[in-house]
C-alpha cells in the first residue's frame, strides 16, 4: 500500500533525526522534487530556496547538465578505490587546478564533504610547516566532526568539547555592523583587527603556527564581509612569519561571490582552499582543497597521510564536471555579479521599510538579513548564540507559508538563492519577504 503524506511525514519524524534542532517541534514539509530555484513539496506546493538549501545548490535543482553527467557516469562504473586513477577524478582535478588564482598551478585532493576538507587541510599544513598551532575565527564554521569543530569558532564546537586536539587558536575577525573593536568606522574596524592579530601571533609565537584559516565571507555565521584590505592584511602577515593561509571556500566558492572563488572576488591568493557544495552543485556530496604546486610537491616524495574510502568518487566527479560545464556554457559567474545589484537592492528597500531590519549586507548573491530590536543601539532582536528564537519561528514560518524556504542563525537570516535565479524570481522573493517581516514585526512587538 503507498503511503500517505501524513505517513512520509510520521515515518521522518519517527525514523530521522534531523541535524541541530530539537526533534520534538519539527514539523517540516516533505520535498519530493526540484526545478530550478523552485522545490515542491508532496502535496504540490512549490516554495522558493532562498538559501540554495545549505548555500549548496548553485545551479538550481536538476539541472539537466549535472544530471545527465551522473547518469552517463553511473552506467560505466560508479566506484574506483582512490589507490587507483579514474578518468571523472582526474579531468575534475585538472579543472578545478585552471580555476584556482595560482600561475604555478597546483594538485586537488578530494574528500567527502567540506568537514573531512578542512581537516584534511590542516593535516597537510602542520605536516608542511613542521608547527603545530592554527588560527581560526571565532564568528566562523569549518565543519562538525570532531577535527573541524576543533578549528569553528561558533557554538556549534561546544557540544564537541573538551576537544582532544589541541593547538588551535582563536581570533576576534572583524564586524562592521557589530564590531568586535568598539567602533563604527570602517577604517578603525580594519586597523584595530589586523593590530589584534597582530597581538595574537606574538603572544602564541609566530614560529608555532601552522596556519590560518578563515572564511573570506563569513557563511552561516550571518555573511559578514570584511572591510577593504583585511584579507590582503592576513596575506601580508602570514607571508612575514612563514604561515600558510587557508581560504575556506565552502560556501563562496563556484560563483556564489559573482566569481569563481572569493580569491578571485578580493584579489587575494591562499596557499589552500577548501571546497565542497557549489562544486557539485550539491547533487552528489563532495569537498576537497586545492593546494599550490610549490607545497603539493613535497608529497612526491614523502607519503600523504591522509585518506577516505569515498575520496574523489567517480558519480560526484562526474557531477562535478557536469556542473562545471554549466558554469561555463551558461556564464553563470557573470549572471551572478549581474543579479547582485537587484538582490541587494530589494534588501535595501526593506531596511528602509522596517525599523527591525538593522543591517543588510553580503556579495554576488551572499547576502544576509539582521534583526534588531533597537536601531540606535543595535541591540539583536534575539542574543547571538543564546538559547531562544525569540520571535524568529514567526519569520520562517510565515515565509514557509508564502513559498520561500530560507534558513539562517539566531538573529539573521540568509538570502543566498541559487544563481539561476531571475529578477522576476527575485521579486517574487521579496514580496514574500516584505509580508514575512511584517508577521514578525508584529510578533515581537508582542514580546
Amino acid at each position: 500500500m503507498a503511503l500517505t503524506i501524513q505517513d512520509h511525514k510520521a515515518l521522518h519524524k519517527q525514523r530521522v533525526l534531523t541535524p541541530w534542532m530539537a526533534q520534538g517541534p519539527l514539523d517540516a514539509p516533505v520535498i519530493v522534487r526540484g526545478e530550478g530555484v523552485w522545490m515542491e513539496d508532496e502535496q504540490g506546493k512549490r516554495y522558493i530556496d532562498a538559501s540554495s538549501g545549505l548555500v549548496a545548490v548553485n545551479l538550481g535543482h536538476s539541472h539537466p547538465r549535472v544530471v545527465a553527467a551522473i547518469k552517463e557516469q553511473a552506467e560505466r562504473i560508479c566506484y574506483v578505490p582512490a589507490s587507483w586513477f579514474n578518468d571523472a577524478r582526474a579531468e575534475l582535478a585538472d579543472r578545478l587546478i585552471k580555476l584556482a588564482p595560482w600561475k604555478e598551478g597546483g594538485r586537488a585532493f578530494f574528500t567527502p564533504g567540506g568537514t573531512e576538507a578542512t581537516e584534511d587541510a590542516i593535516r597537510v599544513a602542520r605536516v608542511l610547516t613542521k608547527r603545530t598551532k592554527v588560527l581560526s575565527a571565532y564568528r566562523s564554521f569549518h565543519g562538525s566532526t570532531m577535527g573541524s569543530a576543533n578549528v569553528t569558532g561558533e557554538s556549534r564546537r561546544w557540544p564537541s568539547e573538551p576537544i582532544v586536539a589541541p593547538g588551535v587558536v582563536r581570533f576576534f575577525a572583524p564586524y562592521p555592523y557589530r564590531s568586535p573593536f568598539s567602533t563604527r568606522d570602517p577604517k578603525e574596524e580594519l586597523e584595530r583587527a589586523l593590530a589584534h592579530l597582530r597581538d595574537i601571533f606574538t603572544y602564541e609565537d609566530p614560529e608555532r603556527i601552522a596556519a590560518l584559516i578563515i572564511e573570506p565571507v563569513v557563511g552561516s555565521n550571518g555573511v559578514v564581509v570584511y572591510p577593504d584590505g583585511y584579507l590582503a592584511g592576513l596575506r601580508r602577515l602570514c607571508d612575514e612569519h612563514g604561515i600558510l593561509l587557508i581560504f575556506d571556500e565552502v560556501m563562496t566558492g563556484f560563483g556564489r561571490t559573482g566569481a569563481c572563488f572569493a580569491a578571485d572576488r578580493f584579489g587575494v591568493v591562499p596557499d589552500i582552499m577548501t571546497f565542497a557544495k557549489g562544486v557539485t552543485s550539491a547533487y552528489v556530496p563532495l569537498g576537497g582543497f586545492l593546494i599550490r604546486e610549490s607545497l603539493a610537491k613535497h608529497f612526491d616524495e614523502n607519503v600523504l597521510w591522509i585518506g577516505h574510502t569515498y575520496s574523489g568518487h567517480p558519480l560526484a566527479t562526474a557531477a562535478g564536471i557536469g556542473a562545471l560545464d554549466a558554469y561555463r556554457d551558461e556564464n553563470i559567474f557573470a549572471r551572478c555579479a549581474a543579479l547582485e545589484k537587484p538582490l541587494a537592492d530589494g534588501l535595501a528597500k526593506l531596511r528602509a521599510k522596517y525599523e527591525i531590519v538593522g543591517d543588510t549586507r553580503g556579495v554576488g548573491l551572499m547576502q544576509a538579513i539582521e534583526f534588531v530590536r533597537n536601531r540606535e543601539t543595535r541591540e539583536p532582536l534575539v542574543p547571538w548564540q543564546g538559547k531562544s528564537m525569540g520571535p524568529m519561528p514567526v519569520l520562517f514560518k510565515s515565509l514557509r507559508e508564502r513559498g520561500v524556504y530560507a534558513f539562517g542563525r539566531f538573529n539573521i537570516v540568509n538570502i543566498c538563492p541559487p544563481l539561476v535565479i531571475s529578477e522576476a524570481e527575485i521579486g517574487q522573493l521579496m514580496e514574500a519577504l516584505d509580508g514575512a517581516i511584517a508577521d514578525l514585526t508584529a510578533a515581537a512587538a508582542k514580546a
